[in-house]
């Protein structure tokens, strides 16, 4: 016969027929939503020994989220992070060509906007205790397709195979009418 436990619990057949029966515990606090695991044990007439388990948690605790920043690269235009660590990964926000120093652009064409925010990308990604070869996803935003060819040749200066995996779009316009705009993803 099977064993139930005091708080709400599944009954699983095991393989002797007996049954397995997890018991769960639901923490809610300040900020946070805990589920654990507190205890897995295995019934039957034979054995009574405890069996590992695996504890499954789920936060959305404010402790688990970190905003980066740096000083070397440019500050955020807006109500935004220039990097968040959370779960293993860094995510960095678009990141424009904009000289950190004066907050301008360091010029009008294509290939010099991709150049410096690959350096300010960099920058942050440093900040944030990753590198080039962390990043596992890029998301390039242009302002004309037909820079396509141009970005391609100065992306690939800074990325080693194998490459992040990529995405590539031709927007309406971007921040203070930048040629281009990248943000990726880099795993910690």
């Amino acid at each position: 016969m099977a064993s139930w436990c005091a708080a709400r619990c599944f009954q699983i057949p095991a393989m002797d027929g007996g049954a397995m029966c997890n018991r769960a515990s639901l923490a809610a606090g300040v900020g946070f939503l805990s589920v654990a695991g507190t205890s897995l044990w295995r019934s039957s007439s034979s054995s009574k020994r405890a069996l590992p388990f695996t504890c499954l948690s789920i936060s959305s605790d404010a402790h688990i989220k970190e905003a980066v920043q740096t000083e070397r690269a440019p500050a955020a235009l807006g109500p935004y992070s220039q990097a968040i660590k959370a779960n293993n990964a860094l995510y960095l926000s678009g990141v424009l060509g904009l000289v950190p120093e004066t907050g301008k652009f360091i010029s009008d064409n294509v290939e010099d906007q991709t150049e410096q925010l690959l350096k300010n990308i960099g920058e942050i990604l440093k900040a944030g205790g990753a590198s080039y070869s962390s990043v596992v996803k890029t998301t390039i935003l242009l302002a004309d397709m037909k820079d396509f060819k141009k970005v391609n040749e100065i992306y690939a200066k800074y990325f080693a195979s194998p490459f992040p995996a990529r995405s590539t779009y031709q927007v309406a316009a971007l921040p203070l009418d930048a040629k281009i705009e990248i943000e990726c993803i880099a795993a910690l």
